[in-house]
């Protein structure tokens, strides 16, 4: 889903409820026009639901024949159907028929906003999915049951939770930057959040577009500056929350840090409860949010639509990612000033209070004023600004103060600086004793990172912690759990504990009061050290390093005392790319931990290598000693013969691709790519810079600035910086790192296209249905050692999964049948026949007989296993 279409208006920043189907009248049939097959068609409807409410709706459909899973795709609060419509049409062509509709109250549609009524726009949903079951194009699970999934950002990712909540035919969803209770989400802890609820009340164009209820119950509160508890029930009626124990399908979750409206606690809320009820569960924390910032919309659409391949396609081999990603700010890029962007990921969730750490502060006990009229109020966050509160939000990553507390407003209470770097992951907790004038108290708490000298106080995503204090008069004690971030403390600062009487943002009592706030505890920070960020991009001079490691080797061996004299090469090995034979290297400083342990395999020509193990298997030593980067303890390295060492002539036939290669942004691609090769000091004629060109296959791109490219398309040109020279022996370390699913495929044609010349690639990479559709061989280490060599498909080997090819499409009725059989676990329709697993005790023979017998068109039966079956067969409990 395009997030960014949904952020960048102020009308358009929640996503939409849904449409109930009635046929009323002609659709409208389109086809849309695109670049690239498959079409789109698309078919415009209006749907009439009852009670005078008429929906707009379009249904997108695949070109050609057949039943495809559906989606339904919802739109931002105060926009309408047309502004899903690429999405939609993204959908389609990857073979989903999608169903987009203006919410009631929203674009042409009639009725009135009901924030998710489950009477009104849930119902909605109900009757779209009875709408689908009857299309032709739509895949059936039973009759009036078909495979769909919804997605949709903010309002309509609140719908996807609740439609999953309400109807059992849902499958799978993507919300995304939504609530899980809206009444904690506007009324945190007590506190009226009076600028969002503002907001709300304007995009949706204004109290008479709501049903009468919300109008009321708005214009209640924000006389009161309040929230009453029928305010909260009326909202988390229409909240997931409602219905927690009912949400069980497969759900995506991506979530906003830059977010003060829909903050990262309300999908950690909705984590454990779908979770807990035994539905898989992935969590994203992307990088923007409503406040603005970068939405990774290219990134996120593909993950959705690989969540989807996976779970209504029944694509087991579809990498959806990570349990858990965070998406950290790396710096600026010099160029346009834009923050750069890396993930960090985990296997599981962390949850928001992972491996607590204890930060002490100091501070006496502090006296400050709440203001008559509680002006003038604090700054921490401007919400409804769109892309302006973005700049702030960014600006605060990359460690610049934009918060303002006025004196006399507030107390604070510092750290001693920290002595090494701290990554904050997760809810930072404290406990404070707080006693006011009045009865009623009302603070905002927020904690600063302070760097050192005059540097200003940067408040990581520009979020406050609001908190309601009833009965503070006599004194209290109050936990206070901050807003959940993802932050680094930088060695030698410190962190500030800062609560106030106002923010621009809330509503905070009128009546002038004094409070009193002091420490009872200490500050806990979450640090989730499970959560690893991937390697950093490499700077420009990094690309430099060749030329002048060769320099300086050349004259270490000119000088040095004592003289090492390289192995003769061995004419029998002249024609093999590479040979390792007991090659060992122990961790510096020890003389019994191995990083490498007698490793022997061998790499012919044509093949291309998938280099395989956990982390710590030793994959990356392995491939710095083949680059001659480090010497082996023992053993040796031979390419084409030659013995490896540092600076070793036969390095001259490798080429080596490191992730993150650093070029010169205002300079074309084909420019970078000449001017490295002039830096090598070879002759221009032996880059063969054209066929190089050719098989990463970038085109036209190649005239324009690298400033101006995708990641995959410098991902594309840092290999082909790797293929000059057209090395006999390529070396790829993680070349689909952050690249989305149609850029992983264009990269692993370009492997297949480079070995196809008769050349050979070692590739490591750690997603394995990657490396299984574009490696003939693997090697897989673990623990320094090798565990297995050889052929993918002998690897692989035969499992308990049997893929049964049929002369003709398997029907679902024959597929039940065949599920049902003794010694069958499953079978699953595929596009060429059924994928059968067998239970213990189950045989191939009984299968081919029993489906013989129901007259299934058997055209070939032979074993099915994934790659990471045999990788986790292999290797254990390692990974």
């Amino acid at each position: 889903m395009d997030l960014r279409r949904l952020l960048t208006r102020p009308r358009r920043w929640l996503a939409a409820g849904a449409a109930v189907v009635v046929l009323a009248g002609a659709g409208t049939w389109t086809a849309v026009a695109s670049d690239d097959p498959p079409a789109v068609h698309r078919a415009d409807r209006t749907i009439a639901t009852g009670a005078g409410v008429r929906l707009d709706t379009s249904y997108f459909t695949p070109d050609g024949s057949g039943r495809h899973p559906a989606v339904l795709l919802g739109h931002g609060f105060g926009g309408s159907k047309d502004d899903v419509r690429q999405q939609a049409e993204d959908l389609a062509r990857d073979g989903y028929a999608v169903l987009t509709w203006s919410a009631r109250g929203f674009g042409r549609s009639t009725g009135r906003i009901g924030l998710n009524d489950p009477k009104g726009e849930v119902a909605d949903v109900s009757r779209l999915i009875d709408w689908l079951a009857r299309q032709p194009q739509v895949r059936l699970d039973k009759p009036g049951d078909p495979r769909v999934g919804v997605a949709g950002a903010s309002y309509g990712g609140a719908i996807a939770l609740l439609a999953a909540g309400h109807d059992p035919r849902v499958d799978a969803i993507a919300p995304a930057i939504t609530y899980w209770n809206l009444a904690d989400a506007l009324f945190p802890n007590g506190v009226f959040k009076k600028l969002w609820a503002g907001v709300f009340l304007n995009s949706g164009g204004g109290c008479a577009r709501f049903e009468p209820e919300l109008c009321r119950m708005y214009q209640r509160v924000a006389e009161s500056g309040r929230p009453d508890p029928e305010a909260r029930a009326l909202l988390k009626a229409r909240s997931p929350a409602a219905v927690a124990d009912r949400i069980k399908v497969p759900t995506l979750l991506v979530q906003g840090q830059t977010d003060s409206l829909f903050p990262l606690d309300q999908a950690d809320q909705a984590q454990k409860a779908i979770k807990a009820n035994g539905a898989p569960v992935d969590v994203d924390w992307i990088s923007g949010g409503h406040d603005g910032g970068d939405l990774e919309s290219d990134r996120v659409q593909g993950r959705v639509t690989a969540w989807f391949d996976r779970y209504l396609k029944g694509d087991r081999d579809a990498d959806t990612g990570p349990a858990f990603r965070v998406t950290r700010t790396g710096g600026v890029d010099s160029t346009d000033g834009a923050a750069l962007l890396r993930g960090a990921s985990a296997d599981a969730y962390p949850g928001l209070a992972s491996t607590p750490r204890t930060v002490a502060l100091t501070g006496r006990a502090q006296r400050f004023e709440n203001p008559a009229g509680a002006s003038p109020p604090a700054v921490s966050s401007l919400p409804g600004l769109g892309s302006a509160a973005g700049s702030l939000t960014q600006l605060s990553a990359l460690g610049v103060g934009v918060s303002l507390d006025f004196p006399g407003q507030y107390a604070r209470f510092d750290s001693a600086p920290v002595s090494g770097d701290l990554r904050v992951t997760g809810s930072p907790t404290v406990t404070v004793h707080v006693a006011s004038t009045s009865d009623d108290a009302v603070l905002f708490a927020k904690l600063y990172d302070v760097g050192p000298g005059e540097a200003r106080p940067v408040l990581p995503a520009q979020l406050v912690d609001p908190v309601r204090v009833e009965g503070a008069k006599s004194g209290k004690d109050v936990a206070l759990t901050l807003p959940a971030i993802d932050h680094e403390v930088q060695k030698g600062h410190r962190l500030r504990l800062v609560l106030a009487s106002t923010d621009l943002a809330y509503a905070s009592p009128a009546t002038p009061a004094t409070y009193t706030v002091s420490l009872k505890s200490a500050l806990t920070v979450p640090t989730a050290p499970g959560v690893t960020t991937a390697a950093a991009p490499l700077p420009a001079w990094v690309w430099w390093l060749p030329a002048a490691g060769a320099v300086v080797a050349a004259a270490l061996l000119l000088t040095a005392r004592r003289r090492t004299t390289a192995p003769a090469p061995d004419p029998a090995l002249a024609g093999v790319p590479l040979q390792i034979t007991d090659l060992s290297k122990r961790y510096a400083r020890s003389t019994d931990r191995y990083a490498v342990r007698d490793l022997s395999f061998r790499v012919e020509q044509g093949q291309v290598l998938g280099l395989l193990g956990p982390n710590g298997a030793g994959k990356t030593t392995t491939l710095r000693m083949l680059m001659g980067l480090i010497r082996p303890d023992e053993g040796e390295i031979r390419v084409f013969g030659h013995a490896i060492r540092p600076g070793a002539p036969v390095l001259s036939r490798v080429g080596a691709f490191v992730e993150g290669a650093g070029f010169l942004p205002h300079l074309s691609g084909r420019e970078n790519l000449e001017l490295y090769w002039r830096a090598t000091g070879r002759p221009p004629e032996d880059a063969h810079l054209d066929e190089a060109l050719e098989i990463a296959g970038l085109g036209e791109a190649l005239a324009r600035a690298v400033r101006t490219y995708s990641q995959g398309m410098r991902q594309r040109l840092a290999i082909a910086q790797a293929m000059l020279g057209l090395p006999d022996l390529l070396i790829l370390d993680e070349p689909t790192n952050g690249l989305d699913p149609p850029q992983i495929r264009e990269m692993r044609e370009v492997m297949i296209r480079y070995a196809a010349g008769g050349r050979t690639v070692i590739v490591s990479s750690h997603l394995l249905a990657e490396v299984e559709q574009s490696c003939t061989h693997l090697v897989v280490m673990d623990r320094g050692r090798l565990v297995q060599a050889g052929p993918v498909r002998d690897i692989i080997g035969s499992g308990d999964t049997l893929l049964v090819g049929t002369a003709t499409p398997v029907e679902e009725p024959v597929a039940e049948k065949v599920a049902a059989l003794p010694g069958v676990a499953s079978a699953v329709r595929t596009e060429d026949g059924l994928l059968v697993r067998l239970e213990p005790g189950g045989t191939p023979q009984a299968l081919v007989a029993e489906l013989v017998r129901l007259d299934v068109p058997v055209a070939s039966v032979g074993p099915h296993r994934r790659l990471e079956d045999a990788f986790l067969t292999l290797i254990g409990g390692s990974a």
